[in-house]
C-alpha cells in the first residue's frame, strides 16, 4: 500500500492512499473556501461587505491576527483607519452567515484628509490620516451655489486632495436654481478652462442630472462635500430606490445638518457603486509638503518648470514663473489665492 502526505499553506492535512487501484481520502480538517469581497460600511468593530457576484450585504469580523499586527505598528498614532470603505477582501463564511475577513487585497488608491486635531499627538504639527474610501474611479465633489454659499476655496481643498490621491475629480455646482443671477456661470467658465468637468444641477428642475448620472454608471464614485449641498437629494433623483435621508439647512448659518453619520458604499446598478459620505467642515489635504503643493493645482503645471528654484513654493521666491503668471492674468487670482492659504496650513513638521 502506497500512502501520501499533503499539507497545505494553511496546516490542513489531507491524507491519501492507494490501495487496489482505488483513491481514498480523508480530510482530518475542513478545507474552507475563500470568498472574494468588497467592503460597504464600518461600524465600530463590525465590517459589511458585498460578496464577488453578490447583491445582499454580510456582517464580518476581523481574524485576530490583523488585531495584533496593528498593535505591533510603531507608527500605529498616525492612521486610525485599518480597513476602509471600498477595500477589497478574501473571507470566510461562519455557520450563523457571518463571515470572518481574512486578507486585506493592496488598494490602488484611497482618499482621505487630516482630521481635526485630536488629544494624545505626540509631536507638534502632528495630524491624523482619516481614510475616507479606497480604490475609487471618480471624486464627485458636490457644492452648492447658496445655502450653503459656494466657496471656491473650500472647493479647491477638495481639489488638492483628490489631485494628491491621483484620483479622477469631477465638480458639482447643485442648487443652480436659487442662482437669480447667473453667479455660478463665472465659477463654470474658471475651472472648465483649468480642464475640470463642471456640471450644474438642480433636483427641482433637474437641470444636469442626467448628465450626472452618465459619469455614475459602470464606475466607483465617491460622493464629497460640505453638508447640506444636496448629495443625497441629487442621489435620490438619480437612484431613487435608494432614498437616502436628507436634512435641513439652517436659515441663519446656512450649514447642513450630518445626515450621513458613516461613509457607505450602495451598489445603484450593474457595475455601479456609489460612496456616500457624511458632510465635512473642515477639509485639510493629508501628506502633502510645501514644496509639492503646487502640483496640485493643475494649471501651475505649465509654469512650475521654468522657476529658478527646485524647491520654490510659489510665495515669495526670486525668479518664480508661478507668481508671474499670476501677474499676467495666466493664472487666476481666485485660485493662487487659495493656493496660498493651503500652503499656509501645511505644518512643517508633520511625519510622511
Amino acid at each position: 500500500m502506497t500512502s501520501l502526505f499533503y499539507i497545505n499553506p494553511d496546516k490542513k492535512i489531507i491524507l491519501i492512499w492507494l490501495k487496489d487501484n482505488y483513491i481514498f481520502s480523508y480530510q482530518f480538517l475542513k478545507l474552507e473556501k475563500k470568498i472574494k469581497g468588497i467592503i460597504t460600511k464600518i461600524e465600530s468593530k463590525h465590517y459589511y461587505l458585498i460578496p464577488e457576484g453578490k447583491d445582499e450585504e454580510i456582517l464580518c469580523s476581523l481574524r485576530g491576527k490583523f488585531k495584533k499586527e496593528y498593535e505591533l505598528k510603531k507608527d500605529k498614532l498616525y492612521f486610525t483607519d485599518f480597513i476602509a470603505v471600498g477595500d477589497y477582501v478574501d473571507f470566510e463564511m461562519n455557520k450563523d452567515g457571518t463571515g470572518v475577513i481574512n486578507k486585506i487585497e493592496k488598494r490602488k488608491n484611497h482618499l482621505s484628509r487630516k482630521l481635526p486635531k485630536v488629544r494624545g499627538a505626540s509631536y507638534r504639527g502632528e495630524r491624523l490620516e482619516q481614510v475616507i474610501a479606497a480604490n475609487i474611479d471618480k471624486v464627485i465633489i458636490v457644492t452648492s451655489i447658496h445655502f450653503p454659499n459656494f466657496n471656491n476655496r473650500v472647493l479647491d481643498r477638495f481639489l488638492v486632495a483628490a489631485e494628491s490621491s491621483k484620483l479622477n475629480p469631477i465638480i458639482i455646482l447643485n442648487k443652480i436654481d436659487l442662482d437669480e443671477n447667473g453667479e455660478y456661470t463665472k465659477w463654470k467658465e474658471l475651472y472648465e478652462k483649468i480642464g475640470y468637468k463642471f456640471i450644474l444641477t438642480s433636483t427641482k428642475t433637474m437641470n444636469g442630472i442626467e448628465d450626472l448620472k452618465n459619469e455614475l454608471l459602470g464606475c466607483k464614485s465617491l460622493f464629497w462635500g460640505h453638508s447640506g449641498v444636496g448629495k443625497s437629494s441629487l442621489l435620490n433623483k438619480i437612484f431613487p430606490s435608494i432614498n437616502l435621508k436628507i436634512g435641513e439647512v439652517s436659515q441663519y448659518t446656512s450649514k447642513g445638518t450630518h445626515t450621513t453619520v458613516t461613509s457607505r458604499m450602495i451598489k445603484v446598478a450593474e457595475n455601479t457603486l456609489i460612496i456616500d459620505t457624511p458632510g465635512i467642515r473642515e477639509i485639510d489635504p493629508y501628506g502633502i509638503r510645501k514644496s509639492d503643493l503646487g502640483h496640485y493645482f493643475i494649471e501651475f503645471s505649465d509654469f512650475i518648470n521654468d522657476c529658478k528654484f527646485n524647491t520654490c513654493t510659489h510665495n515669495h521666491e526670486p525668479g518664480c514663473s508661478v507668481t508671474q503668471a499670476v501677474k499676467e492674468g495666466l493664472i487666476s487670482e481666485e485660485r493662487y489665492d487659495s493656493y496660498l492659504r493651503v500652503l499656509d496650513t501645511i505644518e512643517d513638521d508633520i511625519h510622511f
